[in-house]
């Protein structure tokens, strides 16, 4: 009988070292990036895919319920179950690609009319897709955040305090991270993945399958605020994002229309204040 192995965050793999003069082989580490498939059923409705993206393995259910919240689709309670497919028309290794999410009761909006049964992304961008801007700007907001503030010393020591919860990063250098931290610094919830959205799903989820809420403080970012990530973040009612690099304008835009602070170019020694 053939045993099938949960796949991994990194992968192994042989290389050559080019220096001036002469090359060496050697092994690598590398992350791992294979698609997910998420499938969403409810009362009334058999499972049927919504959702395609590349992920690092790795809290998968957490992927999947952090973004089915992200995208409005149901609320934190309405998650029922998040559970690998069994469906016998796949392979043992394809099931441990693909989630199916069942909510308790029907979804806030239909996804198969909403994102399109055949709805897909890349690990770079957690908009693509989307069928128009206007329906990545129909961002669903939560209400702002009211809960404690954290002070500028706590927000220029949060890339450094995020770096230090990266073990893939530490073993391959190809992944991004997300963190999400109380108003002193106190980190919540770390993931890694090597698309930046997947990462920010992931700490969502992973505070959603505690029983907590997503909400939070921070969230603390390893690469630059792009608008998915701002919109993530507003969609829970997030009360700051962290940023390590830039924002773009339509990031700002959007912060600034939320009422969510957002700091980009952060270091131990400064950072920026955008919205």
């Amino acid at each position: 009988m053939t045993q099938t192995h949960r796949p991994g965050p990194t992968l192994r793999v042989r290389t050559r070292e080019l220096v001036p003069g002469t090359e060496r082989p050697r092994e690598d580490r590398v992350a791992a990036e294979e698609p997910l498939e998420v499938r969403l059923g409810w009362p009334g409705r058999a499972a049927q895919r919504v959702w395609v993206t590349m992920r690092t393995p790795g809290h998968d259910f957490e992927l999947a319920a952090g973004w089915v919240v992200h995208e409005g689709i149901a609320p934190p309670h309405a998650l029922r179950t998040v559970a690998y497919c069994t469906d016998v028309e796949l392979t043992p290794q394809q099931e441990l690609n693909v989630v199916t999410v069942t909510l308790a009761t029907p979804p806030t909006v239909d996804p198969t009319t909403r994102l399109g049964a055949q709805s897909s992304g890349s690990s770079a961008c957690g908009v693509c897709g989307k069928d128009s801007i206007e329906a990545a700007l129909a961002t669903p907001l939560a209400p702002a955040w009211a809960g404690p503030v954290a002070p500028a010393e706590v927000v220029r020591a949060m890339p450094a305090r995020l770096r230090d919860e990266q073990p893939v990063f530490d073993i391959t250098g190809g992944v991004h991270a997300a963190g999400l931290a109380d108003a002193d610094g106190t980190l919540l919830a770390v993931r890694e993945d090597v698309g930046r959205h997947n990462a920010v799903d992931k700490v969502t989820g992973a505070r959603v399958l505690a029983g907590e809420d997503p909400a939070a403080a921070l969230l603390v970012v390893s690469g630059r605020a792009g608008f998915e990530l701002v919109q993530k973040a507003v969609a829970v009612g997030t009360g700051a994002l962290v940023a390590v690099g830039a924002p773009s304008a339509l990031a700002v835009t959007l912060a600034q229309q939320a009422g969510m602070a957002l700091y980009g170019f952060t270091r131990d020694d400064r950072t920026v204040r955008y919205a």
